[in-house]
């Protein structure tokens, strides 16, 4: 389903206008519609994996590049953390628990260090470690991304292509919002986002047939620097 298509059809099953439902209102409805979705579905067109080397004594790691285009849409969740101590026959793997800055300053706050255990959300675009790191490490990092939206440039999504259904169902939700009734086609619609999400979860659950987040190749290589305070 192209984004025309969607708009064309969401004013046909309202039985609504362009005057109402105007284009912009309809691209803010699809925007958000597509970000409840990312929110509830962990799904594999959404999913990069990262590696770095962080460096002895700094415990901040930058993460990567979003690979969605448009600027409003480049959020990152880092799903795992994983390091790496390949000094260890054979190479030992841990994956580091996420806790608050405040404990990871506390923990920090000793200047011990070894090999990470914890991470937390430093800013938007670093995590910190704790313990900070006593030699190099190798990182992995699993994340999902919001990807670009359906819009009149970017006429197809992953979505809109492959659960056209979900997307629809999801959109209708916010029309009948936007236009304050009738309730019973509100719940119709959710009724049928309920059930289509769990099917597209299912789905995306069904093609991940390796570990979620030790498989695959990295394909992003991401610098470990100290971020200027």
């Amino acid at each position: 389903m192209t984004f025309a298509e969607l708009l064309q059809k969401v004013r046909d099953y309202t039985e609504v206008g362009s005057s109402v439902l105007t284009d912009s209102i309809l691209q803010s409805m699809i925007r958000d519609a597509e970000m409840r979705i990312f929110r509830e579905v962990d799904a594999d067109y959404t999913r990069e994996y990262a590696t770095a080397n962080v460096n002895i004594g700094s415990p901040y790691l930058i993460l990567p590049s979003s690979p969605a285009t448009t600027a409003t849409r480049t959020s990152i969740i880092v799903r795992a953390f994983l390091v790496f101590d390949t000094n260890q026959t054979p190479t030992t793997k841990e994956y580091l628990d996420k806790r608050d800055t405040t404990f990871i300053f506390e923990f920090n706050s000793t200047e011990a260090t070894g090999v990470p255990k914890y991470y937390a959300n430093w800013k938007e675009d670093t995590l910190i470690m704790a313990p900070a790191p006593d030699k190099q490490y190798k990182v992995q990092l699993s994340y999902i991304y919001s990807p670009d939206e359906l819009s009149a440039t970017n006429t197809e999504t992953y979505v809109s292509k492959n659960a056209p259904d979900l997307l629809f169902n999801a959109v209708m939700v916010q029309a009948y919002e936007f236009l304050k009734g009738p309730m019973d086609m509100y719940k119709i619609y959710s009724d049928k986002y309920n059930v289509s999400i769990q099917s597209f979860a299912l789905e995306q659950m069904g093609r991940r047939r390796r570990d979620e987040y030790t498989d695959g190749v990295p394909r992003v290589k991401i610098p470990a620097p100290s971020p200027n305070n």
